[in-house]
This record gives C-alpha cells, structure tokens and sequence, in this order.
C-alpha cells in the first residue's frame, strides 16, 4: 500500500496558498468547525484533504463537504463534513482528525496528514471523490476553493464535483445517491425536488375531502438563505403549485438571519421581526434556517398572539401519523416506532409521546449525530432537536416490508391505478376502518411507502420536512390550530451567555441535565429550581456549552412565563460568575 510521501510536494506547496494563523486553535463543534469567516481558510484547505482520505478510506465512495455556517449570522462560516452514507454522524476517530488537522501548526501538518493516514490505513492511492457545496454566505465562494485545493492535493485525478448554492441537506443527498448508484435517486436537484414533489403530491392527492384554496396557502421566512433559493426552484414545477401556494418572504434581499430565520424565531419565541407581514387567523407560517436544515412552524390567532410549533411539536405530528399508519397495515407488532429527543424538549412533549400517543421516547445528548444513532436503533425513528432540526429513518426491513405490502394486489380485485383507489386510501386515515382486510393495509402501506420516499433519511432536511408535515395536515383533515392543541407546551425560555473558555462547563450523563464543573454551579441550579417549586418536569433547568462558540446555553422551563423567565434570568448569573462571563452581566427577560 502506498504512502501519503507521493503527494506531500503538492501538498506542501498548496498548503502555503492557505497558512495557518500561528497559536490559533478552533474546536470540533457538535457538526464541524464554525467561527469567524476570517480564520477558515486553512480549515477548509485542511479538511479537503480530510474530505480526500475519508473517500480513500471508503475505497473511492463519495463524501461530501460543505461550507456553511447553519444558523450564524453572515460574517461567520463553517464547515460539515458528509460520510459515505450521506450523513454527518462521524465517528469520534475522525473527529479527532478533523481536530488534529485543522490545529497543526504549519510546519507539522504533514506529520499530522501521515498519521491520519496510518491510523486510518488508509490507501492513499485509492482514487477520492468529493461532492461540495455551499451556502449564500459571501465568504463561501473562497473558502470552497480552498477546500478545492486540499482535496485535488490528495484526491487524485478525478476533481472535486462542486455543486455550488445547494442546500447541506441536497448534498448529503447527492452523496447518498451516488453511492447508492441511483437507488435513493438521481444525484442532481432536479431529481431531488423530482422524488419530493411526487411523493408529496400522491400524499396530498389522497386527501378526503380535496383541501380549500386557503387550506394550501403557507408563508415561508428563508431566513436569506440558500434555502429561499431552492424552494423557488422547485415551486416551478406546475403541479406542485397546485397543491401547495407558498408566499416565500427573507428569500434573499436581507442579512442572512438577521432577526430572521427558524433560531431566531425559536430562541426569541416571536415572528421575523424583517420581511415578514403580521400573520393572524390562523394563517400558517414557519421559518427555515439559514441552509436549509431546520424548521419551524407558527402562526398568530386572531388575538394576534403568537403560537410557535417546533420541532417537538413536529416530532408528536409524525409520530403519531407514522403509529397510526403502521396499526392501519399491520405492521405495529412487527415494527418498532420511537421518537429521539433531547433535554430541550419541552416536558409536555415528553409527557405527550410517552403516555397519551404511546411511543417509546429516548433522550441522547445535543447533536443530530446523536439523535441520529439512537434513532437507528428503532425499525421507525423520528428524531427532533426543540430546534427544529430531524427527519425519520426507516430500517432496511422496515422498508422492505412496507414497499411489499404497498405491492400486494387488491384481494378483492380492487384496481392498481391509485387514482381509482382514492377512496379506499383516505379511508385509512379515518377512524372507519371497516373490515380491516388486505387492502385496506395496503392502502396505509401505500401512504408509508409515499413517505418513505418523501423523507430525506440523510439528515434534518426543511424542505423535506415541511413538505412531509403539509401532507400530514393534509391528510388527517387538521388545521395548524389543531395541531397546536394536541398538547400544551410548558413556558420555557432559552438564554444565553458569553464565556471566556466554554470548556469551563462540563456535564455528565447522556441528557447533558447535569454539570460536574465548574465546582458549586449545579447546587447553586439546583437551589433556584426548588425556589421555583421544582420537579422533574414542571419546573427545570439546566446549562450546556455550545458544540461551536464561546457561549453557555442556559434552558428553563416552568408552569408560567414568569418563573421561567425569572428562572433563566438567575441560573445565567450564577453561570456568567461560577463559569467566566465576559461583558455585562445578563439582564432579566424583558
């Protein structure tokens, strides 16, 4: 097996092109390296030859790397890096690479692309193909050369595929389907919006009774983002217009995230404050973030107030549609459902999914690679960050037993033209089941089938997610008001701090509810939380560091908006002066 030496000239030489600050150290954050566009270009150099060596490793399957930032404001940039597999869960080896590599000083990262190499055996001369892409970012044209540059470095002859503007979750679909020689799809997004807008449209067809003008109406905020882009794209297609009639606001005239977008509008608890008309009546909203991989729903009652549905709210939503539909095919005692959460759910979502819709709920630390993995573990997945960030993941068998059912004949000579069939499909989604027989489970299997196809099991995808919760609705006959009222959420309220090091905060156990230093902080939680008449799940909080900037995350939940609020406030002090707080001290919730 060859050695990483063959290419060490070139690597030297183009590694000049992108120096390395001295001293500057960056983490690994929960989905790559993010932080001021200005410090990243020798990052994305470096991980275009990670990029390379994951692709050797892989014995030349594509991986992908994107330049984006997610939901940080403009002047900030990033990267994640795609497996094999078309997902972001990367395993802590080569994180830890990541790590190593960006941080070698310029005079060792030779020395540390070796031993990347040989503790990966890694056969270097295995040819690399990368896919890339980017997001609206200005900075993101740059730094994708540079990620350019590191894997031509490594990668051999073929040449990185650069996609361009795409969303994150695009290319970890384009990764998917070209390893999967086509089988998840054409790997081009025309055949992305093409597998998406069929498969909602056999959803929503079945729909009974056909949905009013008013009922397909949504706004959409694209935070100014990649993703206001390629809605527009694929709201092209005629008969996706039919069904759907989305007014698309912040598509690209304004700052990325700037008082926009689905953080701000999840953090702050309130609509855009840009571009974004007064909604009321029940008009239902939702907002993307800033490439496309979180989702969030709202509206505002005719009171004006503000109703926000997250991603939790989303979880219960698919969660009980996916139960109900694996009842209706007979499939609940052969397949296992579940629903992947974390600490920041609210504790009225919980409660809900546990003991009123009976599904099995597990809660892993913050990080969709996290949720991801624990959702592997059920036969139907459905994982949500409060954030807005999931997708569902459908085991091999799951899969398989689904598309054989959808593909049985009607026992009693029923017809295969599903347009014939419509009655008899929507009626799987009534409370009238009839009979129960073969068909009427190929019926709900067809509907499990369409959306199998409908999600990207790849990652939180929100135009995938938002066209699978728009079936949803669609199909159970619900309004966005009904949906809201399934359960209600516990006030809560998410603060944040700055902190000189984030590191100075550390938690234990797998929910991340409990801190370990710095010393006296989690008695000095505990102590607030019982002033506020504390319990398991009525009143809680608890304090995290973010995976990707120098802040402490501070989540409080209670029975009213004021205790939380009041609850928040207090817990950000003791951390702003227990943990090393910088600027001015928090201020209460206004």
């Amino acid at each position: 097996m060859s050695t990483i030496s063959q290419f060490e000239s070139v690597v030297s030489q183009k590694s000049l092109l992108h120096p390395k600050p001295p001293g500057l150290v960056l983490q690994y954050g929960t989905s790559g390296f993010r932080a001021d566009a200005g410090q990243l270009d020798h990052v994305l150099f470096r991980m275009g030859l990670l990029a390379a060596l994951m692709s050797k490793k892989a014995r030349g399957a594509a991986v992908g790397l994107v330049v984006t930032a997610s939901h940080n404001p403009d002047q900030d940039n990033g990267v994640k890096l795609v497996d094999a597999t078309g997902e972001a869960v990367m395993s802590p080896a080569w994180e830890r690479h990541a790590a190593r590599l960006a941080n070698a000083e310029q005079d060792r990262l030779l020395a540390a692309l070796r031993d990347v190499a040989e503790a990966e055996a890694v056969d270097v001369s295995q040819e690399a193909r990368v896919l890339l892409g980017r997001d609206t970012r200005s900075s993101g044209e740059a730094l994708s050369r540079a990620a350019r540059d590191g894997v031509s470095a490594l990668g051999g002859p073929a040449a990185p595929r650069d996609y361009g503007l795409v969303t994150t979750p695009q290319l970890h679909y384009m990764v998917r389907c070209r390893n999967t020689q086509g089988g998840y799809g054409e790997a081009t997004a025309e055949g992305y919006y093409r597998k998406l807008s069929r498969a909602f449209l056999r959803l929503v067809g079945r729909a009974r009774p056909e949905r009013a003008d008013e009922q397909k109406r949504l706004w959409l905020d694209g935070a100014n983002g990649v993703g206001a882009l390629k809605v527009r794209e694929m709201m092209e297609m005629d008969d996706l217009k039919e069904e759907l009639q989305i007014s698309l606001f912040n598509d690209g005239g304004g700052r990325l995230n700037h008082r926009c977008g689905a953080d701000y509008v999840k953090v702050q608890q309130r609509p855009p404050a840009t571009g974004v008309p007064p909604a009321r009546g029940g008009q239902r909203c939702c907002s993307f973030d800033g490439d496309a991989d979180r989702l969030v729903y709202y509206y505002g009652d005719s009171d004006g107030c503000f109703h926000l549905l997250d991603g939790d709210k989303m979880a219960a939503l698919i969660s009980v549609f996916l139960k109900e539909l694996l009842a209706r095919a007979g499939l609940l005692g052969d397949l296992e459902i579940g629903a992947v959460q974390t600490a920041y759910a609210n504790g009225s979502s919980t409660a809900y999914l546990q003991d009123v819709a009976k599904v099995a709920v597990r809660c892993v630390r913050t990080g969709v690679k996290h949720l991801h993995r624990a959702a592997r573990d059920f036969d139907v997945g459905v994982y949500f960050e409060a954030n807005g960030h999931g997708t569902v993941l459908f085991s091999e068998a799951a899969g398989k037993k689904i598309r054989l059912l959808a593909a049985e004949e009607d026992p009693a000579g029923g017809p295969e033209d599903l347009g014939a069939a419509e009655e008899d499909l929507a009626s799987c989604c009534s409370d009238d089941d009839g009979s129960g027989g073969r068909w009427k489970k190929r019926a709900a299997a067809l509907l499990l089938r369409d959306t199998v196809d409908l999600v990207n099991q790849t990652v939180g995808d929100a135009i995938s997610d938002m066209l699978l919760v728009e079936a949803v609705l669609a199909l159970q006959g619900m309004t966005v008001e009904q949906w809201d009222a399934t359960y209600t959420d516990l006030p809560s309220r998410q603060l944040e701090v700055k902190v000189s090091d984030r590191g100075a905060i550390r938690t234990a156990g797998e929910d991340e509810r409990r801190t370990v230093s710095p010393s006296g902080l989690q008695e000095a939680i505990d102590g607030l939380v019982e002033s506020c008449g504390g319990g398991q799940w009525r009143t809680r909080c608890f304090v995290r560091p973010s995976g990707t900037e120098d802040v402490i995350r501070v989540y409080a939940e209670a029975e009213t908006r004021e205790v939380a609020d009041a609850l928040a406030h207090q817990v950000s002090l003791a951390v702003y002066r227990l943990a090393g707080g910088v600027g001015d001290e928090p201020k209460p919730v206004v």
